[in-house]
């Protein structure tokens, strides 16, 4: 069990690189930010154990993946650089706090 959580960086900029691609429509950007923001929300509350961590990126990740044919119905998809773009913020967020999870197997659950 983790001590209290810290605030996350409020000036991070989440998935910088997809929102600065054209190629992704910035509402559905939007959409896989407001998944990656639950966790972080989850993240600043205390007392949570590393699986229940885990599973909460699980959660967050699933949902992600439901977003797949919506990016394709834009004339997009999320690929390599989507997801080196959400690899990039979850590792930011691993490592801002502090949680023993490798970045692969925080969003081991993605099929992108």
């Amino acid at each position: 069990i983790r001590e209290k959580m810290k605030k996350f960086d409020e000036n991070y900029i989440y998935l910088k690189d997809m929102y600065n691609d054209s190629y992704f429509p910035k509402f559905l950007v939007d959409k896989v930010k407001q998944e990656i923001v639950k966790v972080v929300e989850y993240l600043e509350e205390e007392g949570h154990t590393t699986e229940d961590i885990q599973k909460k990126f699980d959660i967050m990740t699933i949902a992600i993946n439901d977003l797949q044919e919506e990016f394709y119905e834009n004339d997009s998809e999320i690929e390599t650089a989507a997801r080196d773009s959400i690899g990039i913020t979850v590792d930011y967020i691993l490592k801002y706090f502090n949680i023993d999870i490798d970045t692969e197997t925080a969003i081991g659950e993605r099929d992108w």
